[in-house]
């Protein structure tokens, strides 16, 4: 496994009705946990898939001025495929094309 990234045209500064579909776009997701709790159960208000401990296989997401970036611990493969479905997902529920502005898939 190995450290991986996106960020996804997601912006911090999206209208409210965005923001309040996100955790629907989440719940859809392989993996999900849940928010963070603190302590041993991630960092609190934080959503994260597949684990709670960064030193195993998982996926944390956090608001950048960019856009909500997705890291985490995976292999390769699996990160490919977790990524094409978020972006399947969200570009559903969102009503707009969601990707990656880094790779071409988007506009800013």
């Amino acid at each position: 496994m190995t450290h991986q990234e996106m960020r996804l045209n997601i912006r911090y500064d999206a209208p409210e009705a965005i923001w309040n579909k996100l955790s629907q776009v989440y719940e859809q997701l392989d993996g999900w946990i849940g928010h963070g709790r603190g302590g041993e159960y991630g960092e609190a208000g934080i959503p994260y898939w597949f684990s709670f401990n960064e030193n195993e296989k998982h996926i944390l997401v956090s608001v950048e001025p960019g856009g909500i970036q997705f890291s985490g611990l995976m292999d390769a493969s699996e990160w490919a495929i977790w990524g094409k479905e978020i972006k399947k997902v969200a570009t559903s529920m969102l009503g707009y094309k969601v990707g990656e502005i880094e790779t071409g898939e988007v506009d800013y």
